[in-house]
């Protein structure tokens, strides 16, 4: 279209009353444009009143200069306020591939110096479009203000004046959006629209009679605050995020995210009609980029992302803020005018349907499972929630998922007790090029919505973990079984024995069998034909270190160095959660076949829910009533009347162990009954003697290195602070790390025996496993 083409479309409000025309213009150019569009069309607006205003609304860091609307705000209540804006779309090319390097000398090309803006209507029309905002009479605007603030528009000239740019400002946003995409919906004025707040302001003033200060005092002291932690973004640098994410995600990662568009699309309507909150699991820093870039591709709008100081560095700190990014101070607990702030700024953002996203574990998953959440930041935005009355919250767990990931070396080492380095610039950068090496694919899946009718009480401390507990259970349900982890798993199983490439297929092919079986989420692109591409993904774990092969004898073989132990549960462990209830079942058959047939139920269900207890810090269960019902149909798939099995039949519960092939416990739960038995053993040398956490951790790490050499436990991977942390857990849930008990060394004693007898029986099931195999290969030949 040519530039004489833009100027057809008419401005005119529909109506034959009064118009005041606001022309939003950042320079004489553009308002040059618009007057020029107006005066193209005054036959239309023939005999109305009409006036052109021209008002800066570009800049959302700067007050905006209100002086002559004010003035023209005691106009009639039929005066229609009619926006208009020019904007402009960066090239067809720019759009494509990003921002460039010229366009952080030059500027965001849909923000044009006005010479640039000269040259663009020239020589390039077709990026020039001239936007009218949703109109509204003057009188529907005063009415809308005395809702929102309870009072007249009158009483404060310059408040209304304020509120009716912003209107405007707000109106024109939508239909720019119509142009540039959904993904560029951001907040505006927010430190502003805050201020203004009625019960902000109420708050405010409660607070300072309670301090024995003034509202004016805290609300100066407050604009520090909305300064440090209001987010700024725009569509420039939303774009730079979105290829910075891009480029560092395709260093080492497939180019597509592999996720489900239906999904997507569901989210998106659930996050236009609802107040949401998007919390994901956290294994990487890269976790941070992956559901922007995916968003931002879907052309979704702008999710603001909780960030951690340690990431706002030089550089880093500056471009997530201006994408989204809020950083908040670490520990606030006793300040209330910060916590009533961030409070009341995260209501903001609900009401206005700007979703919230953050890893709900608050750090990366070191052990590759899911880690407890953490409730801080949830709590602060559901207390928003409740200070604004907000309605049918919906919480979106998202799982992201990776076949291999750079940082799980670092945990490894990091879990044997030596400190985490400190995030910088330059720390960074040497984190970024580490990526560029082949690691597969990323993998975003959305669960079903945590639906809230209303937010908990701010006290409910019960109602808020019970909610945190659904998310991270949902969270577990979508997360894809992958190629790696059942590889892992496989090996692992094995070790120290290795694997032909016959015996890994066949692993596979029963494992994933009975994941179908129970309808689990698997990679939706997960190769079937893996026995015919053991180069693709494996060739990569090979080169990684992660899995050795052994190439020069009559048959390829595979296994997992014993140093290597560590990464590879890593792997394993992000789908551990879909074998502990078969693990347990296992564990539970074979101590109930220990006693006589006639015990055999009774032992089984008392040892089931003790196991259950037992790795209660570890895993997530559901409901005790819930949970025996899944164990019920778990075994009812082998045997459909097998709780009658041992008084019909001698060894009825041996034989029901014996068909269950696949078994699990082994490769499952070894590493946590390890890890146990080295808190457990270091309770017990203690006699009755105070245990303390710290102390414990410590200690137990030297003693696991100790017992690893003497190979009374079999792994590495059993050896880590967070395994001895959860285990001083399980002691002090027990009663077992201290106090008056005249009985502590002697129940102690019970429980290191109690471990010891767990790996005896988690030895018996691996036995069996190795076994099935055997069987499994004679019957093939």
């Amino acid at each position: 279209m040519t530039l004489e083409g833009k100027f057809d479309q008419c401005p005119w409000p529909p109506g034959s009353g009064p118009v005041l025309f606001l022309l939003d213009t950042s320079n004489r150019f553009e308002e040059a444009l618009l007057q020029r569009w107006l005066d193209q069309h005054t036959e239309t607006g023939a005999g109305r009143d009409c006036e052109a205003l021209t008002i800066d609304l570009g800049d959302d860091r700067r007050g905006i200069d209100t002086r002559e609307l004010r003035e023209r705000l005691s106009l009639p209540d039929e005066v229609i306020i009619a926006p208009l804006r020019v904007a402009w779309t960066p090239p067809l090319a720019a759009i494509n591939s990003g921002p460039q390097l010229r366009d952080l000398i030059l500027g965001d090309p849909r923000r044009p110096s006005p010479r640039r803006a000269r040259r663009i209507a020239e020589k390039e029309p077709e990026r020039m479009h001239l936007v009218c905002g949703e109109p509204d009479s003057l009188g529907n605007l005063r009415q809308r203000y005395n809702t929102k603030y309870a009072q007249e528009s009158a009483a404060d000239s310059a408040a209304f004046g304020t509120f009716v740019a912003r209107q405007a400002a707000v109106v024109l946003d939508i239909a720019e959006r119509r142009l540039q995409g959904g993904r560029y919906k951001v907040p505006r004025y927010v430190a502003e629209s805050l201020r203004a707040n009625r019960s902000y302001n109420e708050a405010l003033e409660k607070l300072a009679q309670e301090q024995g200060t003034t509202r004016e005092a805290l609300l100066k002291q407050a604009e520090a605050y909305m300064e440090e932690m209001i987010s700024i973004p725009s569509t420039f640098w939303l774009d730079v995020w979105a290829r910075f994410c891009s480029f560092c995600l395709r260093l080492g990662y497939e180019r597509e995210i592999v996720c489900d568009p239906q999904a997507i699309e569901a989210m998106r309507q659930t996050v236009r009609d609802h107040p949401s909150l998007l919390l994901w699991t956290h294994k990487t820093y890269l976790d941070g980029m992956v559901v922007p870039k995916v968003l931002y591709d879907n052309d979704f709008p702008m999710p603001h992302m909780f960030g951690g100081a340690n990431i706002a560095f030089a550089g880093m700190g500056f471009l997530i803020r201006r994408s989204g990014g809020i950083f908040i101070k670490r520990s606030f607990g006793d300040n209330a005018l910060y916590k009533l702030t961030l409070r009341h700024y995260i209501g903001y953002l609900m009401e206005k349907r700007f979703p919230m996203n953050w890893s709900f574990e608050g750090t990366r998953s070191r052990l590759g499972k899911l880690m407890p959440p953490r409730y801080g930041l949830l709590k602060y935005a559901l207390e928003a929630c409740h200070a604004t009355d907000a309605r049918d919250i919906h919480i979106i767990p998202i799982s992201i998922s990776y076949d291999l990931i750079r940082d799980v070396e670092e945990y490894a080492t990091e879990q044997t007790g030596r400190g985490k380095g400190a995030e910088s610039l330059r720390w960074f950068i040497g984190y970024v090029r580490s990526l560029a090496r082949p690691m597969g694919k990323i993998y975003m899946d959305i669960g079903t919505p945590v639906v809230l009718p209303s937010a908990p009480e701010p006290d409910d401390s019960l109602a808020l973990s019970k909610i945190a507990f659904e998310v991270a259970v949902e969270a577990n349900r979508v997360t894809p079984i992958t190629f790696p982890s059942l590889v892992t798993m496989s090996l692992l199983g094995a070790a120290p024995k290795a694997l032909t490439e016959a015996e890994v297929v066949e692993d596979l092919r029963a494992l994933l069998d009975w994941a179908e079986a129970r309808s689990l989420r698997i990679s939706a692109d997960f190769d079937r034909g893996y026995a015919e591409q053991m180069d693709g993904l494996l060739g990569i774990m090979i080169n990684e270190g992660i899995v050795s092969r052994y190439d020069e004898g009559p048959e390829d073989v595979y296994a997992i160095a014993l140093e290597q132990h560590p990464v590879a549960s890593y792997y394993r462990n992000t789908v551990i959660h879909f074998f502990v209830n078969k693990a347990i079942i296992e564990l539970a058959l074979v101590k109930s076949t220990e006693g006589k047939d006639a015990d055999a139920l009774t032992t089984f269900w008392a040892e089931v829910d003790e196991l259950r207890d037992l790795f209660k810090f570890e895993f997530f269960y559901s409901p005790t009533a819930e949970f025996h019902q899944e164990i019920r149909d778990e075994l009812a798939r082998y045997h459909p009347d097998w709780e009658s099995l041992p008084a019909r039949t001698p060894g009825g519960f041996t034989q029901l162990l014996l068909g269950m092939t696949p078994v699990v416990a082994h490769v499952t739960l070894l590493t946590y009954v390890e890890a146990y038995s080295v808190v457990s053993d270091l309770a017990a040398r203690m006699g009755d003697a105070p245990l303390d956490s710290q102390q414990c951790v410590t200690d137990a790490l030297t003693l696991g290195q100790q017992l690893y050499l003497q190979r009374r436990i079999s792994s590495a991977s059993s050896i880590g602070k967070l395994l001895f942390r959860n285990g001083y857990q399980m002691l002090e849930h027990r009663k077992l790390t201290g106090g008056d008990d005249p009985e502590l060394g002697p129940r102690r004693q019970a429980l290191a025996r109690q471990l010891r007898a767990l790996k005896r029986r988690l030895e018996v099931i691996r036995a069996l496993g190795l076994t099935g195999r055997d069987r499994s290969k004679e019957s093939l030949q």
